[in-house]
């Protein structure tokens, strides 16, 4: 009979301390002793989008490891194949060229269905729903520049080429998507000059009249802040670059669930909404840790 109480109260106690961990927990019980491993590539709307999944993850139970900053794409894909992350944002556009290596396409859908299903055939990863954010590569220039140059459009640009100064990273003068996409779209031309900086000087060199037109991306907090045209792209070169969570198949076969939790992030992130959050970063020197969970708190996705 002793025995049997102190069973009993043993029973008693540990289903109370249960029941205090949810109830302190807001009613949500700790879905995951395996941390979720996010990573990131290496710049600001990568960090705010990591710390979006990362916090809504934590908000719905689950135990979350930040492995931010990676660099940039090779890394952050083999980190995913090699499983040292479990998943990371990342750009159709980017998948289809830089990844698998194939032809652009303008077609969003298309583009979408196509790296979905390469990266499952190839890699056996999982893309989520896409962002209605393209944070595709544009050419950016001043309203003074609009005037000066009778700039609209990409054509407009090459037409004037010789007369104009432009200014962007290095990878810009070899990527498919950069110079030499150009020039096979738009045919052949020659700049007055092309100024090579890094990423985080470009708008700089903009604003401050250093260069005519800037090669950015269309999610560029710098766009809204300073009142800056992006060019038409009329020839259709750029292949959309919508974001989402790219994932193994093994981390699905644990936790389905988390597809509707993260979805529900991604599908909220527009242009506008991701050139607002970016410049809080790049312009005012924020956190993203902060920026994000403002945005989360804004849209009524966090329960806590």
């Amino acid at each position: 009979m002793l025995r049997f109480r102190r069973w009993l109260t043993l029973s008693l106690l540990t289903f109370l301390a249960m029941f205090l961990a949810i109830a302190c927990s807001g009613g949500t019980p700790f879905v995951n002793e395996t941390a979720i491993r996010i990573g990131s590539k290496d710049f600001a709307e990568q960090f705010i989008l990591a710390e979006m999944y990362a916090l809504i993850l934590e908000d719905n139970g689950f135990a979350v490891e930040r492995k931010l900053n990676l660099g940039g794409t090779p890394v952050a894909q083999s980190s995913l194949i090699q499983g040292e992350i479990d998943f990371y944002p990342e750009y159709t556009g980017t998948a289809l060229l830089g990844v698998l290596k194939l032809p652009g396409n303008s077609d969003r859908q298309k583009v979408y269905e196509t790296v979905a299903r390469g990266y499952k055939e190839q890699f056996n990863l999982i893309w989520l729903a896409p962002s209605p954010m393209n944070n595709t590569q544009a050419l950016v220039v001043t309203q003074a520049g609009v005037e000066k140059y009778g700039l609209k459009t990409i054509s407009d640009l090459i037409a004037n080429a010789n007369r104009v100064t432009l200014i962007g990273p290095p990878e810009f003068q070899d990527r498919e998507d950069g110079l030499p996409g150009l020039e096979e779209v738009y045919g052949k031309f020659t700049l007055k000059e092309y100024k090579s900086v890094d990423a985080g000087l470009r708008y700089q060199g903009l604003i401050e009249g250093e260069a005519d037109v800037a090669v950015g991306f269309s999610t560029d907090g710098e766009i809204s802040a300073y009142n800056l045209v992006m060019l038409e792209d009329d020839k259709n070169l750029f292949p959309p670059y919508q974001v989402a969570p790219v994932m193994r198949q093994e981390l699905l076969d644990r936790h389905p669930e988390i597809i509707d939790i993260l979805n529900s992030v991604t599908i909220r992130l527009t242009d506008e909404a991701m050139q607002k959050l970016n410049y809080e970063v790049t312009g005012k020197q924020r956190e993203p840790a902060d920026i994000a969970n403002e945005f989360l708190q804004e849209e009524g996705l966090l329960k806590r």
